[in-house]
């Protein structure tokens, strides 16, 4: 086979690959569907690049190897020499007369699990080593490179500095309770102190640690020697949740600003939320448009939305007032003092102002020990961003920067005062106003794809009972 540059997919069909019209090209990639009869061979192939195939056509006649056109099945992977050429057909500009095919790997009709069209979700779940494959999961895939890009794109371009925190620690950032513990003990010889309880001075660290549920506290000490950062890994929580919005692991982005108040931080996050939805409906079109065709046909729509409408502001107090007062009954009540649901927020934001929604000054008791507390003495500076369909998509606050209050912060929550020394420590030795928020990405990612369950929107979900891929 003649030794040709591969071009791919993506670049073949852009309205400028005029300059390769008449010439021959390679391209490699899988089958996805192969038609025609005895005289030709209609294939069509995809190599992940677009989410469009470009036409591979075979002169039946002309191949005196029909053993190897008969591998040429959907799943295979192949590679084409050929001319490019125009396409008399409707539906593609081009197409790819075939000189030399190699066939690099077959896929037995027989077997192959996406030999035919119309699989359900939960069928690709069951074999997401395959599921990339699909124009679904190849859009997913595509879109969040793209959100990936935009996200350090958009701090680099503003003077942030990426920041790697730990994933192993030694602390419980949100004092949820539920991690994932990491451990070189014998499960089958666990050694126990007098009292029975586990002895973690034998293990490896010496002391009881866990995957991390957030890096937001050693965000924070990034934050006080460089200003902005951010953080941008996996986190962890071993909830056995299996509803539609909740994984075991997880991405999530959190900046951490030194010199910001609640204010700054809010208007960090509508920017670069904007950004973000801003990139995509400029960098990802083709993409966006087979997914609003497949599964949410007003998922432009709402994405243009939050691009185009300021997010209104608003207190938890006045929230609560609206819900009260909307006449609405919720499966859960409301009453000033309990933790808004995906109900209250959605109501807020999709029926009460038809916008994104930011919500601050939140009670103390629904909230994390590290947010700063307001004079009144009962609320904190929290905030939260509500978007349509999804609920709260950031979390943050302004942090508490005064040592007396995180210090009694902490005793009245009953967190051990030695497992999180190193961040008081901070508010000993200049201290400084400072704030923060996290962005769960595959809630952004569902936000952005349209998609309804969150074990669709990355690679390989980790869930309760499943960890197979």
């Amino acid at each position: 086979m003649k030794d040709l540059q591969r071009q791919r997919v993506f670049d073949l069909l852009q309205k400028d690959c005029s300059p390769l019209l008449g010439q021959e090209v390679n391209v490699k990639g899988w089958v996805r569907t192969r038609r025609g009869n005895k005289n030709v061979a209609f294939i069509a192939l995809n190599d992940g690049s677009v989410i469009h195939n470009i036409q591979v056509v075979v002169d039946v006649q002309g191949f005196d190897n029909d053993e190897l056109l008969r591998q040429i099945t959907t799943g295979a992977c192949i590679s084409v020499n050929g001319l490019l050429v125009e396409s008399q057909g409707k539906g593609q500009r081009v197409e790819i007369q075939a000189r030399e095919v190699i066939v690099y790997g077959g896929a037995d009709p027989e077997k192959y699990p996406l030999q035919k069209k119309g699989h359900t979700l939960e069928f690709l779940r069951e074999i997401a080593h395959l599921r990339p494959r699909t124009n679904t999961f190849g859009a997913i895939l595509r879109l969040r490179h793209a959100l990936s890009f935009a996200i350090h794109k958009y701090f680099n371009d503003n003077g942030f500095y990426y920041l790697h925190t730990p994933i192993i620690t030694g602390s419980d950032a949100e004092g949820a309770g539920a991690m994932f513990r990491v451990t070189t003990l014998d499960m089958k010889d666990v050694p126990v102190k007098k009292d029975g309880s586990v002895d973690y001075s034998q293990d490896f660290f010496g002391k009881e640690t866990n995957l991390t549920v957030s890096g937001q506290l050693e965000g924070e000490l990034g934050a006080l020697a460089l200003s902005n950062i951010y953080t941008f890994g996996p986190t962890f929580r071993a909830e056995n949740s299996n509803t539609s919005r909740h994984l075991a692991e997880f991405w999530m982005i959190e900046p951490e600003m030194a010199f910001c108040d609640i204010h700054g931080n809010m208007d960090l996050a509508e920017e670069f939320l904007k950004y973000l939805v801003s990139y995509i409906l400029e960098n990802c079109a083709d993409d966006l448009e087979f997914l609003q065709k497949q599964y949410d046909d007003g998922l432009i729509g709402r994405l243009q939305h939050v691009k185009e409408n300021k997010f209104r502001r608003l207190s938890y107090t006045e929230a609560v007032e609206i819900l009260e007062q909307s006449g609405k009954k919720f499966e859960y009540p409301v009453k000033w003092g309990v933790d808004l649901q995906s109900e209250h927020e959605r109501y807020l934001v999709e029926q009460h102002f038809n916008k994104p929604v930011i919500l601050t000054d939140y009670p103390k008791d629904i909230k994390a020990f590290y947010m700063k507390q307001n004079d009144d003495g009962k609320t904190v500076r929290a905030m939260d961003v509500l978007f349509p369909k999804i609920g709260e998509i950031i979390g943050g606050s302004q942090r508490e920067e005064d040592y007396d209050k995180l210090h009694k912060r902490i005793e009245e929550m009953g967190i051990h005062q030695e497992d999180v020394w190193w961040y008081l420590e901070t508010r000993k030795f200049g201290t400084a106003p400072h704030s923060g928020f996290g962005l769960g990405f595959e809630r952004l990612m569902l936000f952005v794809s349209g998609m309804g369950n969150i074990r669709d929107v990355i690679p390989f979900p980790r869930t309760p009972q499943n960890a197979e891929f």
